[in-house]
């Protein structure tokens, strides 16, 4: 089972330069504006993972009540997937529902 370490920070996307906020409600993982997130975690929050790349968003999954976004890094090739979050940008979400 993976361990979930809860770390909601402000940080600048890599890909866009967005200034993003912390969400408050859970942990942030990804830019809002541009969808793309880095490859930190092994587990949930825990900065372990080497590789560092770029995670882009390419798709999306039905998830219970929602969707997650799915990614895949353009360092390594790994897939991860989060959950969007109420502040995303919904013409990138929609874009995404694309490939569904």
């Amino acid at each position: 089972m993976k361990r979930f370490n809860m770390i909601d920070e402000d940080f600048i996307c890599e890909n866009c330069g967005y200034e993003v906020k912390k969400l408050n409600y859970t942990a942030r993982d990804h830019c809002p504006n541009c969808l793309y997130s880095k490859h930190l975690d092994i587990n949930p929050g825990d900065r372990l993972n080497t590789c560092k790349g770029l995670l882009e968003p390419i798709k999306l999954e039905k998830f219970k009540d929602t969707y997650k976004i799915i990614y895949k890094c353009k360092n390594c090739g790994e897939f991860h997937k989060n959950k969007i979050a109420r502040d995303d940008n919904m013409d990138l979400i929609i874009k995404l529902t694309s490939n569904l």
